[in-house]
């Protein structure tokens, strides 16, 4: 099958599973197809997953099946809630999800983070081919209290949550260091690489951070938190790189000892709290 009608029977299945109905209009507005192509698209679903929909006279659409099969989806509930989240922030057109009916929803927003453009483009581009680039940039050091020109040789990206940065070689300091793209200024010519992205210990390798729910918390408060947070045996683990582990631990209220925090507000502490400080002092932050 072509892509287009592969891409075209999963969104049926979506539609069905998640929302219990679709109808021709549908598949025609989403992919601006033919009425007659989405009929034959409807049709193919059917021969393709027999006895997963029924047609529905007096609402003139397609509903699920009582005895429904997926055949198409592997569906992921984080995938859905991520298309409400990407909504809700704006990020999406409300057209462009796959969700017909959007839930009535709202996220707990953060102040967006002003990134030029052309600035994140050349970033990009330093990144792709492996080049050093100039950029004029405000860092929050007291030694440098005004924004300054460096050099810097871009290999990869983080997000904390709620900034972005680039991980890149820093020629000014000889090492590796993150840089939040807002505070890059400007940008300027690239040239040859430093130390490549092979070279970032802290990058390309892994600590194991081992968290469990509060201690403070009753017997079936622990079971409901290990529940949510998906571990097994009562605790799980999270397999964080290095130069990502503060930025991790900070998010979810365990930097420093989070035992000591109220259980009403803090569900979750660091099992491995002795050895998980070591690993952000070889990560080279200090609590």
């Amino acid at each position: 099958m072509r892509w287009g009608v592969e891409q075209r029977l999963e969104f049926v299945e979506f539609r069905l599973f998640w929302e219990g109905a679709i109808n021709r209009a549908d598949i025609v507005d989403f992919f601006g197809v033919s009425v007659p192509q989405a009929s034959k698209d409807l049709t193919l679903y059917q021969e393709r997953a027999p006895g997963n929909m029924v047609y529905d006279t007096r609402g003139k659409r397609y509903v699920a099946a009582e005895r429904f099969v997926l055949r198409f989806l592997d569906p992921d509930p984080y995938v859905y809630l991520a298309q409400l989240r990407s909504v809700a922030e704006g990020t999406v057109p409300a057209h462009d999800s796959l969700i017909a009916v959007l839930p009535n929803t709202d996220v707990a927003l953060t102040p967006k983070r002003d990134i030029d453009i052309e600035v994140l483009r050349n970033v990009l581009d330093a990144t792709r081919e492996g080049a050093s680039l100039d950029i004029y940039y405000q860092s929050m050091n007291r030694s440098r209290p005004d924004p300054i020109w460096r050099r810097i040789t871009p290999h990869a990206f983080g997000y904390d949550g709620f900034r972005w940065h680039a991980r890149a070689y820093c020629h000014l300091e000889h090492k590796f260091k993150d840089f939040l793209l807002p505070r890059i200024l400007d940008v300027g010519r690239k040239d040859k690489p430093g130390a490549s992205g092979d070279e970032d210990w802290l990058w390309n390798n892994f600590f194991d951070v081992v968290i469990g729910p509060h201690p403070d918390l009753t017997e079936s408060q622990k079971k409901v938190v290990a529940k949510d947070y998906g571990f097994e045996h009562g605790n799980g683990t999270l397999s964080i790189r290095y130069a990502m582990l503060f930025y991790v631990l900070k998010r979810l209220g365990l930097l420093g000892d989070a035992a000591k925090q109220s259980a009403r507000t803090q569900h979750i502490v660091t099992v491995n709290r002795k050895e998980t400080e070591a690993a952000l002092k070889q990560a080279e932050y200090q609590l």
